[in-house]
């Protein structure tokens, strides 16, 4: 079989998870789910990143040990493969699990050997929300740009560095033969003109006496890893990556390694990633999907330090959870940032999924049950493809079928034709059934339990009992 491998990033777990990783969780999956469908052995992972001054911060705060901490909030995330109806194969890699801590030591390890890691003095200015150094450009108003609410630190002492300078030349090049690398494409422009613009070596190491909550450097217990450096690992370390190499070898080396992400990821993600693969002498990811943010109230990012999050769990109490699998894949932007309001989502839930597609299982399978039509499903269905991960507009194709179908009803009006015509209104409510068939079929990677439902009702050529989905006032 061909082997395909999608990987979300790894959030921290410094609070509760929100609805823009819920909307990566989910269309990583939908990815997964539709190459499963194609035939591919498929192998998605995701899971939480658990070192970081961030995580020691809060943790002190909470008057809670840090593990201890990370335990309780890593179990937040990894309840969501139930609550947002995630593939029940999905992996989850913790970066405080053993097998991590020794994948990432032997990655530095590698990158050492390698010539591309040194130690030094330096002095930056430093964002703790993003756990990065932040040149003069990234700063508004003195603050990081993403973080405006926290203030930049200035640091200064001794750390490891990572050779970023010396694979300037190396990431273009393989950019150039790679165009689809990133995805878009103009955030693909964005850093292939970050690289060329020249690249300034990074630190991968904290002093432990300032920062003791992370993973030891190799052969010097006075430095623990930087958290970026460590979290990166992950996409391979959760393949059994470098004992066990069977998947290594089958997902990454000879599949198709794709990460999704958010735009404040791209430079960690689509240049420091590559290069340190580069460094350790391993291949490179085959695709960085570059998410946009959602957005609240003033187009402001919605994230976990700005406190302005819509919890994911709370919606899928409310709503139901193929509701919001819904609006997370066809509601909100590929690939651009996009507003939520709690107003714009019951709208769109109302509209699209009451009144649109419930509305039509329930129109056209009342009509079958009544004049008893049934359908004889096709052995099989043709698999639809998702290009360029362009979920939004496979889930407008299904929509469009939506609509074709009740345009069919409302021309045709074959309840009424059967009084004067019934083998042609029979004829009429078949097409219609297997119209909803292929409608089904399209649901299942982004819907997967509304899809199962609606085969259910036309295998039996019944009536749903109750809508699919209950109208909000």
């Amino acid at each position: 079989m061909k082997s395909f491998y999608i990987t979300t990033t790894l959030p921290y777990v410094n609070a509760e998870p929100h609805i823009g990783f819920a909307m990566e969780l989910v269309r990583a999956d939908i990815i997964a789910r539709q190459k499963k469908l194609q035939g591919f052995d498929v192998f998605l992972n995701t899971g939480t990143d658990e070192h970081g001054q961030k995580i020691f911060e809060n943790s002190m705060k909470s008057g809670k040990d840090t593990q201890e901490f990370v335990d309780e909030n890593a179990k937040k995330f990894k309840d969501l493969k139930s609550i947002l109806g995630l593939s029940e194969d999905l992996h989850f890699v913790r970066t405080t699990d053993e097998y991590h801590l020794h994948a990432a030591e032997e990655f530095w390890k590698k990158c050492n050997d390698a010539g591309d890691i040194y130690k030094k003095n330096y002095k930056i200015k430093y964002c703790v929300g993003c756990e990065l150094e932040k040149q003069d450009s990234e700063i508004v108003n003195g603050h990081c740009e993403l973080h405006p609410n926290m203030e930049l630190e200035i640091r200064e002492e001794e750390n490891y560095f990572f050779k970023f300078s010396k694979f300037q030349k190396p990431l273009l090049d393989f950019y150039n033969k790679n165009p689809d690398f990133v995805i878009p494409g103009f955030r693909f422009n964005e850093i292939k003109a970050f690289v060329e613009r020249g690249l300034e070596d990074f630190s991968i190491s904290r002093l432990k006496e300032k920062m003791s909550w992370g993973i030891p450097v190799p052969g010097d217990d006075k430095h623990v890893m930087y958290v970026w450096f460590d979290a990166l690992v992950s996409y391979i370390s959760t393949l059994g990556w470098p004992e066990n190499t069977e998947n290594f070898e089958k997902f990454w080396k000879e599949g198709t390694p794709v990460q999704y992400c958010g735009k404040d990821n791209l430079r960690q993600q689509s240049a420091m990633w590559q290069a340190m693969l580069m460094s350790a002498g391993l291949p490179n990811s085959k695709h960085i999907v570059i998410n946009g943010f959602i957005t609240g109230n003033g187009g402001v990012k919605m994230s976990k330090s700005l406190g302005n999050t819509v919890n994911p769990v709370d919606l899928v109490s409310e709503y139901g959870t193929d509701a919001v699998r819904y609006f997370l894949a066809r509601e909100l932007s590929n690939f651009e940032d996009s507003p939520f309001t709690m107003e714009r989502f019951k709208d769109s839930y109302n509209a699209n999924l009451a009144n649109g597609l419930g509305n039509l299982v329930s129109r056209v399978l009342t009509m079958a049950e009544k004049f008893g039509v049934s359908l004889a499903l096709p052995e099989s269905s043709n698999i639809v493809e998702i290009k360029n991960f362009n979920i939004v507009g496979y889930m407008s194709e299904i929509w469009d079928k939506i609509s074709n179908s009740d345009k069919k009803i409302q021309e045709k009006e074959p309840f009424k034709l059967f009084k004067t015509d019934p083998d042609s209104a029979m004829r009429i409510i078949s097409d219609l059934l297997l119209d909803l068939y292929h409608i089904a079929k399209m649901l299942e990677p982004a819907m997967p339990e509304t899809s199962q439902k609606i085969l259910d009702l036309i295998k039996d050529s019944k009536k749903p009992e109750k809508p699919l989905f209950l109208r909000k006032d």
